[in-house]
């Protein structure tokens, strides 16, 4: 069975004489008779009846014809999609990150896009997750990248990694075991986000953990950026909490007087790729959404390694 022999099927079934299909398609009838004979004997049943009148489809004809139309719509899909792909030279591609996305390996991700695609336009905004999830939704953005949990009404997302959050702190009383719920609420906190608090996710999650527990976490200092949290707390002027992979991310710049740990239980930041529920987005946002799936998977194997789940901070 061919494309080919779909398509003159089709054809044939569509004009009801296999003459008026050949002069559609600009070919010989005859030709276009024999490929629809080859079909039907691979088969093994008849797909039309030949009379005087026409062509009169069979039932077998009748249940191919769903099934060969889907096939050519398949086909199409696909030759579209190559097609986009190849002569992708210009367009936006438009997308959706939060603030510390940056840390994820946001320029890197760029870098790689631009070498393949230097003639696209792009575009990466937003500062929060909960505002990502709403542009994307209303349209204004075509995918984005988030923390979750979202509202995700009218979204598909998918999942593509996890990241530990850790306990940090410089003083390396409070960092002897990995710390319980009850520790952290308990505990004088630096967090940042400050202007989204309880929409953001990571907040989200923990509030939940902490109200299944009995308690409720509390920041003693609310900033807006994770380094300001991550210097304020190298300070001793609070402990916070951070993901491995702002850690890994950071390098060099994470404060040696810095420590961290696990939770007793872990806890996981997990990031998503978001997209409108059904809709198509453009070739160009699809290619750089192929381009961060990549560098997102190589960084979650990485934080498999490094950095420590532990350290302790260093002694001035």
């Amino acid at each position: 069975m061919t494309i080919q022999q779909l398509t003159y099927f089709l054809a044939a079934l569509e004009h009801g004489s296999f003459s008026a299909a050949a002069e559609e398609l600009h070919m010989a009838q005859p030709s276009l008779s024999e490929q629809v004979r080859r079909l039907e004997a691979e088969l093994g049943v008849r797909l039309f009846q030949r009379g005087g009148r026409g062509l009169v489809v069979t039932e077998a004809g009748r249940r191919l014809r769903e099934h060969a139309q889907r096939v050519l719509d398949d086909v199409e899909g696909a030759r579209e999609a190559v097609a986009e792909t190849r002569e992708l030279r210009g367009g936006t591609a438009t997308f959706g990150t939060w603030g510390a996305a940056r840390f994820y390996p946001g320029t890197q991700i760029v870098a790689d896009f631009r070498r393949k695609f230097p003639d696209v336009r792009l575009r990466l905004l937003g500062l929060n997750s909960a505002d990502v999830a709403d542009a994307v939704r209303e349209g204004d953005l075509e995918v984005g990248m988030v923390a979750l949990p979202i509202d995700d009404h009218g979204l598909a997302v998918q999942p593509i990694m996890q990241d530990e959050l850790v306990y940090a702190s410089a003083s390396a009383d409070a960092l002897r075991a990995p710390k319980t719920i009850l520790e952290v609420a308990a505990a004088p906190l630096v967090l940042f986000d400050a202007s989204y608090a309880t929409e953001d996710p990571t907040r989200r999650q923990l509030a939940a953990i902490a109200q299944a527990a009995g308690v409720a976490i509390e920041p003693q200092i609310d900033v807006e950026d994770v380094e300001m949290a991550i210097e304020l707390a190298a300070r001793g002027l609070g402990d916070t909490l951070v993901s491995r992979g702002i850690i890994h991310s950071m390098g060099r710049r994470m404060p040696k007087r810095l420590g961290w740990v696990p939770f007793a239980e872990p806890v996981y930041d997990t990031f998503a790729f978001i997209q409108r529920r059904d809709a198509r987005i453009s070739p160009a946002s699809r290619e750089f959404l192929l381009v961060a799936e990549a560098r997102l998977r190589a960084l979650a194997a990485e934080l498999e390694e490094k950095p420590p789940r532990s350290r302790l901070p260093a002694v001035a």
